[in-house]
């Protein structure tokens, strides 16, 4: 279900300007712990192929979880697309579930008291959804494990649909059509890569990444986040989760 572990945040800052909330294939997951202005205490975004500027700041104090879109597919009981690219109240998703999460989050004083709190909501909650085609869950595994690399043709024959009906249940129960999904899953590779902080060494990093060149790694880059790589290292790192508890508790990972 998860599509990375979850994160806590504090004292959380981002550049002026407001910052890059990058195209991706997963499921955003936020409840304030101190509530802010901006947005609602608790809400999802879903997956969407293209990036977004959010304006403001985060919350001072937050927590952050990423689901695989068919493991929110199945928690929310709604298709991801419906709300790809957009933030929603999970009071509106889930109804009283959602809110209650939220207010437990906001009692609660320790880490590790609110990640358990939030992994009996997602426990709580699995399997109250639609039940997804085996089909689309084969397809999304086998571009998983490819990182993208597999050709959709040969997707459409594995599950034995037609190209056409295979990129219409994906659509609706991903959020996205295969070829989309497929190649974000190639760019949020090399995102989290250099996420954890590893040397900008961009021929390597294109190539292990499944690139042609570093041009066509840069092309992406400039399409799911609207600009350079290093420009999206720039202003949008401090508002992803890390892989390490940053300095003054600033990014606490959920064991």
């Amino acid at each position: 279900m998860l599509a990375r572990d979850y994160a806590g945040f504090t004292d959380a800052t981002e550049p002026s300007g407001g910052f890059v909330l990058p195209a991706t294939t997963s499921v955003l997951v936020v409840v304030k712990v101190q509530d802010s202005a901006l947005r609602p205490p608790q809400f999802a975004g879903g997956p969407h192929g293209s990036f977004a500027v959010v304006d403001g700041t985060c919350a001072p104090s937050y927590l952050e979880a990423w689901l695989s879109p068919l493991g929110a597919y199945a928690l929310f009981g709604a298709p991801p697309g419906e709300f790809g690219g957009t933030f929603v109240d999970l009071g509106d998703l889930v109804g009283r579930h959602g809110r209650r999460l939220g207010d437990t989050v906001r009692e609660l004083g320790t880490w590790s008291e609110r990640f358990v709190a939030l992994d009996e909501f997602l426990l709580e909650r699995t399997g109250s959804g639609p039940v997804v085609a085996p089909e689309v869950q084969w397809a999304w595994r086998r571009l998983v494990s490819t990182v993208g690399a597999v050709p959709i043709g040969s997707l459409a024959g594995e599950t034995g649909w037609s190209h056409k009906h295979l990129i219409s249940k994906f659509r609706q129960q991903v959020g996205l059509t295969p070829k989309t999904a497929a190649r974000l899953l190639r760019f949020e590779h090399v995102w989290r890569r250099l996420g954890a902080g590893e040397s900008a060494h961009w021929d390597r990093i294109a190539a292990d990444g499944g690139y042609a060149d570093q041009s066509h790694l840069i092309r992406d880059f400039h399409e799911f986040t609207g600009g350079t790589p290093a420009d999206f290292l720039a202003r949008s790192i401090p508002a992803v989760p890390r892989e390490q508890p940053s300095p003054g508790d600033a990014g606490i990972q959920h064991e």
